[in-house]
């Protein structure tokens, strides 16, 4: 069991705590965490684009001109993909990006991803987050006395 240290708000370490090894100690899986990022990213997918076939245009049910005779090429409809205001052919529809993981994966790459915290020293633990009163200020003092720069997750 690996142990951290615990913080107050003030920034002083207050005590030392055991992580458990079944959650802080797996061996990093950089695959399975891209997996999770990418099952995320595709489930975040609105997947409302669209285009107007041949069918869904307004118009063209009448054949342009007769099928032979005339020199032009053979055409059945002023919709058709290759003329001017035609549908689109093969375009974008509607569709749901939404995928599963497996329980397992899924608790295997968040696992991997706190495990990778400790592993980087990026993670600190606050004995308690009691606030006066909720403003910027409070906090951003907080994580300055941390030591905490950039980006920062509070969970």
């Amino acid at each position: 069991m690996s142990t951290i240290s615990v913080f107050d708000m003030t920034g002083k370490q207050v005590s030392e705590t055991e992580l458990s090894d079944a959650v802080f100690g797996v061996t990093p899986n950089e695959a399975v965490m891209h997996a999770m990022v990418v099952n995320y990213l595709a489930n975040q997918r609105q997947g409302t684009q669209s285009t107007l076939t041949r069918t869904e245009v307004r118009g063209g049910g009448r054949k342009p001109w007769r099928q032979k005779g005339t020199g032009h090429a053979r055409q059945g409809s002023t919709r058709a993909p290759q003329w001017y205001h035609g549908g689109v052919a093969l375009g974008p529809k509607p569709r749901d990006y939404r995928y599963a993981l497996n329980k397992k994966v899924r608790r295997l790459a968040m696992k991997s991803a706190l495990s990778t915290k400790v592993l980087d020293n990026n993670m600190i633990v606050l004995d308690a987050l009691t606030l006066d009163s909720y403003k910027t200020k409070t906090i951003a003092d907080m994580l300055k006395a941390l030591g905490v720069e950039g980006k920062a997750l509070i969970v």
